[in-house]
């Protein structure tokens, strides 16, 4: 799908567009929006309203063939009520657009709704929420169909009208949002391919072709400079497993030499049977996504990349596959961490943490700025949030208190969105082991929380944070997929921080 930016410059300047379609907004009680009165010169809106065909409520729509102007269809779409937009209305309008247009027999396309008449949103925000809606309406995931689904309809060029007073904050808006529709279709194709074709060295293989197009570097440690790393905790994950292991390094140096890095470190477990501590068959197949923290590390890297983002961040994922077999990790043996603290695994199915703990070591070595991991860590998170907000976990002091804000900040600027949960020493507790330092699980109580007490024992040298996207990275049932989730939240994030 091609999109443009179409500045109004007069009037009526809507009224002289020729386009297969033109979308206009409605409000509730049968009020037309600026563009919509526009064209309805000839009254025809003003009766398709008074016909009760439509009511103005969010995401209602409406599709004209005898039109006014030049455009062969009009849409109206419903905006909720008239005395303000709420960025929940705007979203579900824009949903259905979308849905609408693709399905349409016409080529182009041009929406002029009202981007600046969103409540506590700025046109930029308007214009992202218009282009992230209509790539997700397009996306296919039947790669690996030997019979794939013809779309023979659908808009194919879509231009977003704005005024004249925000055509420069558009044209940024849309080129970035472009930027993060392709990271975030990178990171749910990724997780929607098979584990036999995803493999650790199939993603490897997609960082090195990520930095090799957007010239980043790149860097992949194989076992033998795992092991002379003493990445001990790592290493025991994949001990089961045929494939091998791999340890992939991004960098994308953007801003200023000196300056510290803002780190992304992303789990890639490409297929998770639990090891030993055997998962139930059913629903088996859906733990191919537990490599979701990694691909929405690849497909941030694949947006900051085209938007030559002025930062310098660096992406660190652990990938291998968990396991059983007889060389694999027991319940009850005890490895060491590459920081040197010993770990009794009780659970081989708590293995994210296992190897998410050596790469938050590793990651010393870049005196970062800040730290972020990302993991579908834990079943509690669901318990705890559902599938609406991903969990955001961090220390509580001054530092952390402000690192957190960003990333909360970030998914509401996103519709990416986040919730924070506590990290407390009296959870600590629930991690003592007789025989190690730590074990891997405290038990079902907070399980969740426990399992970010676990990883916040590797991360005293710096600031981190914590984000289990259990609940939000895929579907189940019909919508079955991977979301992408949270390559929005994070390039907000970035962005944000770019401009500091």
């Amino acid at each position: 799908m091609d999109f443009s930016i179409k500045a109004f410059n007069t009037k009526n300047a809507i009224a002289e567009q020729k386009t297969g379609c033109v979308v206009v907004g409605i409000f509730e009680n049968s009020k037309l929006s600026a563009q919509a009165k526009i064209l309805d010169s000839k009254g025809i809106l003003s009766h398709a309203l008074k016909s009760g065909d439509i009511t103005g409520k969010a995401g209602s729509t409406l599709l004209l063939h005898t039109t006014s102007g030049n455009a062969k269809r009009i849409l109206l779409v419903g905006l909720g009520p008239e005395t303000g937009i709420s960025d929940r209305n705007f979203i579900s309008a824009s949903q259905s657009v979308a849905r609408s247009l693709a399905s349409l027999g016409s080529i182009d396309a041009l929406i002029a709704l009202p981007l600046d008449g969103v409540q506590g949103r700025d046109a930029y925000w308007a214009v992202r929420t218009l282009v992230l809606a209509l790539r997700e309406s397009v996306y296919r995931s039947d790669s690996l169909k030997s019979k794939k689904e013809e779309v023979s309809t659908g808009v194919k060029r879509v231009a977003i009208g704005v005024e004249n007073a925000h055509l420069a904050e558009a044209r940024k808006s849309l080129a970035q949002s472009i930027a993060i529709a392709n990271g975030l279709e990178l990171a749910k194709t990724l997780g929607n391919l098979p584990p036999n074709i995803c493999t650790p060295t199939y993603l490897a293989n997609t960082a090195k072709q990520i930095a090799k197009e957007y010239k980043l570097g790149v860097e992949v440690l194989d076992r033998k400079q795992l092991e002379a790393l003493k990445m001990g905790s790592f290493l025991s994950v994949t001990q089961g497993s045929e494939q091998p292991p791999k340890f992939i390094v991004l960098k994308h140096l953007g801003g200023k030499p000196k300056d510290a890095p803002v780190v992304l470190v992303g789990k890639g477990i490409t297929f998770d049977t639990g090891g030993i501590s055997l998962k139930p068959g059913a629903g088996m197949d859906e733990m191919k996504y537990d490599m979701c923290g990694a691909g929405s590390v690849l497909g941030t890297f694949r947006a900051i990349g085209e938007m030559q983002l002025k930062l310098n961040v660096i992406g660190v994922i652990p990938t291998c596959e968990n396991m059983p077999s007889g060389r694999a990790t027991r319940p009850g043996d005890i490895v060491t961490s590459m920081s040197g603290q010993t770990i009794e695994v009780l659970n081989t199915d708590a293995e994210g943490r296992l190897i998410l703990c050596d790469a938050l070591t590793y990651v010393e070595r870049f005196k970062p700025a800040a730290v972020v991991d990302i993991a579908t860590l834990t079943g509690a998170c669901i318990t705890a949030l559902g599938h609406h907000n991903t969990g955001l976990f961090t220390r509580h002091d001054e530092a952390h208190d402000a690192l957190a804000n960003e990333l909360l900040a970030a998914g509401k600027v996103a519709n990416d969105t986040a919730w924070r949960m506590p990290i407390e020493d009296s959870y600590q507790e629930q991690l003592k082991s007789n025989f190690a330092d730590i074990a891997n699980i405290g038990g079902p109580p907070a399980g969740s929380i426990t399992a970010a007490c676990f990883l916040e024992r590797f991360t005293r040298k710096y600031n981190w944070a914590h984000l289990d996207i259990a609940g939000t990275a895929w579907k189940s049932g019909a919508a079955k997929g991977a979301t992408g989730r949270p390559v929005p939240l994070l390039t907000s994030f970035l962005l944000e921080r770019a401009k500091k």
